[in-house]
């Protein structure tokens, strides 16, 4: 066996069991063995994802990303959300917080895109959201302009307007005890993702950039952003190797500037990076790997639109 097929493999297992161990302490600590299957296969499809991605073929490589998202994204939405009938909204994550009760919604925002940022950045938005699942297979990853400065301060005002309309119903209306009521959640959720589909496809289609959702409407990476900036998993570009030919750049989903950080010295400390390695997939000298360290940084490089 290659020395780089059985780093895939043994990185692959790790991840497995990381979400394993996750759902073997919450059960031992009290919680119900549903913990144990459902940190498992989470742990499964991401391994699986990584596996692919390892060992596919270059231009097949981004096959291992797609099915970790259908994979995690089809269940976090359909069997937690749908059949188990929780909101994995944000307003959702927004009421159990102030109920103060441990539920899924609870669990997954603290695991993932809170805690988990620590580790792995904004890799939830590259690999397991239910939202660009969808978005991913649209024509046009590699996006035709660049961002549309200021834009992306819609997020904000999203993550505002959702926090601002869950106190008014929680404190206004006194929908304290929305946790009894199941319907209400499943409709949330139900209204609340038909939204986010037509928004992201409506604005992917018209900007021609898969990820526009992500980079201006989406609140999620509100709080994404805090811990994903000490993330110890991060691009890095090998400066004596690298050639410059910004194909990296101008594949990168997100628009953001790589290069400038590898001229600086640093990793991609970008709080826009999703992770999602399409950078480290087309590289032709293959200088770009993930790689773990510890660091941070706050400037962030990323490629606007030019106006004229």
């Amino acid at each position: 066996m290659e020395k780089d097929t059985r780093k895939v493999i043994i990185e692959s297992f790790i991840t497995f069991t990381f979400f394993l161990v996750i759902g073997i302490l919450l059960w031992q600590s009290g919680g119900h063995l549903f913990f144990v299957f459902n940190f498992a296969y989470i742990g499964i499809a991401a391994a699986a994802g990584e596996l692919l991605f390892g060992l596919l073929p270059r231009k097949r490589k981004i096959w291992g990303r797609k099915i970790s998202q259908l994979l995690i994204g089809l269940y976090m939405l359909g069997v937690l959300g749908f059949l188990g009938r929780e909101n994995m909204q944000i307003e959702g994550f927004f009421f159990y917080l102030l109920a103060g009760i441990f539920s899924g919604p609870l669990l997954h925002y603290f695991i993932a895109k809170i805690g988990g940022t620590i580790l792995f950045g904004r890799g939830w938005c590259g690999w397991a959201c239910w939202t660009t699942m969808v978005l991913d297979f649209l024509p046009w990853m590699k996006p035709k302009y660049g961002r549309l400065r200021y834009w992306g301060s819609l997020r904000y005002m999203h993550f505002f307007f959702a926090l601002t309309l869950v106190l008014i119903l929680w404190y206004g209306h006194n929908l304290r005890n929305f946790h009894r009521h199941s319907i209400v959640e499943l409709n949330w959720l139900i209204i609340g993702n038909l939204f986010y589909f037509i928004v992201a496809i409506t604005l992917a289609a018209i900007l021609k950039d898969n990820r526009a959702f992500c980079k201006y409407v989406c609140p999620i990476p509100v709080l994404m952003k805090i811990g994903s900036r000490f993330s110890i998993w991060k691009i890095e570009i090998d400066r004596d190797n690298c050639t410059e030919c910004t194909i990296c750049e101008k594949n990168c989903p997100m628009n953001i500037n790589l290069l400038s950080y590898m001229r600086n010295g640093k990793r991609i400390v970008s709080t826009e990076c999703i992770a999602c390695q399409q950078c480290v997939n087309i590289c032709p000298q293959g200088v770009i790997k993930y790689t773990k360290n510890f660091d941070v940084g706050l400037k962030e490089y990323l490629g606007f639109k030019k106006s004229f």
